[in-house]
Formats: structure tokens, sequence, C-alpha cells
């Protein structure tokens, strides 16, 4: 399974940004910015493992990593247990 890493230096609060989602509306949005590290030897990986015309890829399991990490690093910031 691939993993990730969590820039926690980088990681701000209270920031406004503008969205770069393809197709969106731009508009600020004020929230956190988390930085997800894919590291270099796990790239090809993430990639064999995610199927942009499969809605169920990546895997619930690969899913859960990447979204741990980024929740893990929102409660540590948020000083909650």
């Amino acid at each position: 399974m691939p993993s990730v890493a969590i820039d926690q230096a980088s990681t701000q609060l209270d920031v406004i940004v503008e969205p770069a989602h393809e197709g969106s509306v731009s508009a600020s949005v004020e929230g956190t910015t988390i930085t997800v590290i894919l590291p270099l030897a796990d790239r090809a990986a993430w990639l064999a493992a995610y199927d942009p015309s499969n809605q169920y890829s990546p895997s619930a399991a690969d899913s859960r990593v990447i979204a741990r990490a980024v929740l893990d690093e929102l409660r540590r910031v948020l000083g909650e247990p």
C-alpha cells in the first residue's frame, strides 16, 4: 500500500485561498491548508492504483491512507485528542 506524509510546518488554520479546481467558479474560500506529500518511491504505486474511469478507484483502503493522514493533521492543529 502506498504511503503519504504531511508537512506539519506548512499547515495553516485560517487562510483565504482561490480554489484551483477545474471548472469551479473563482471565489475565495476560508479554510485550512494541509500539505500532503507523496513519497517519490510511492508515486508510481499511487498512479497504478488509480483509474480515473473507475468510480471505485483507488481502493477504499488506499483512500483511507490519505484521508486519515489529513484528518489526523487537522485534529493535531485544532488541539483535539
